[in-house]
């Protein structure tokens, strides 16, 4: 084994269309690394043009590991990617070589590096009371945990509620579960090297269109006709492009107009994962 690898990892993250894939290749031939992927949708083996996975030219160039390796029949949360992750991040150094771990699903970055709060189950009527609670959720959590209301905003229901159910379900707030999960993080002791690539946001949109339109020419509506059987429910079906082909094959718009609702829920898209990377889904640790 080589000792300089012993321990060390790459990160690369990113919005959609800004090159982390190409800059993960590069580095995977320079260093000797193993790509292993860290998006969502990449995982599932039905999506291989509309997730934008690797080509097998790039999986020639370098090795590439958890691209297209479960169904998207089948449950995945980010606890199993967590554990998919650890096993080929050991793999990787077992055999002397730097796992490069790239993609643009910021929680799968967030469990790397601090890991998954365990927290114990809350009890149904705990969890009703909040998340149905019409008051004022954020004035309730300032009398009970002043803290942790500092670090959400007054309108993020959702979190305030799961603040309030955590508190009362456990006796601690959910910073405590956090603290737990990060001591125990797998990357804690590694020698963590971290990229965020930054794109201006209008040429991430170009390149983005573009790429739809390769992937159109590629065989994009072939790969979603198999899907239109199973339910919208699946997160699979949610996936840019599929939603919207699915309507055109199912009769309801015509295949130009699939093609804009596509590019246009890419620019959303982009949208939300640049405000994500810019806050809470920063690679700092």
């Amino acid at each position: 084994m080589n000792p300089t690898k012993a321990k060390s990892a790459l990160l690369i993250a990113g919005p959609t269309a800004s090159g982390k894939s190409a800059l993960a290749l590069t580095l995977a031939r320079e260093r000797d690394g193993v790509i292993i992927n860290a998006d969502a949708l990449q995982v599932y083996r039905e999506l291989r043009i509309l997730s934008a996975r690797p080509t097998d030219e790039d999986v020639h160039a370098a090795p590439h590991r958890l691209y297209g390796h479960v169904s998207g029949l089948d449950s995945y949360s980010v606890a199993h990617w967590l554990a998919d992750a650890k096993r080929e991040i050991e793999t990787a150094w077992d055999a002397g070589k730097l796992p490069i771990i790239t993609g643009g699903t910021g929680m799968y970055f967030m469990a790397l590096q601090k890991g998954l709060a365990e927290v114990p189950p809350i009890a149904l009527e705990i969890r009703e009371k909040w998340r149905n609670f019409e008051g004022d959720l954020y004035q309730e959590l300032i009398l009970r945990d002043k803290e942790s209301a500092k670090l959400l905003k007054p309108n993020d229901r959702q979190r305030l509620a799961r603040a309030l159910e955590v508190l009362e379900g456990t006796g601690q707030p959910l910073s405590y579960w956090q603290a737990e999960a990060q001591s125990n993080a797998f990357l804690k002791d590694v020698a963590v090297e971290r990229h965020v690539v930054d794109v201006a946001r209008e040429e991430l949109y170009n390149r983005a269109e573009r790429r739809f339109d390769q992937m159109m020419a590629a065989g994009a509506l072939e790969e979603v006709r198999p899907l239109l059987k199973h339910g919208s429910v699946l997160p699979m079906m949610k996936a840019i492009g599929v939603p919207e082909l699915t309507r055109h094959l199912r009769g309801e718009i015509s295949l130009p107009e699939a093609v804009v609702l596509a590019k246009t829920a890419t620019r959303q898209y982009i949208k939300r994962q640049l405000t994500w990377w810019r806050g809470q889904g920063s690679l700092e640790s």
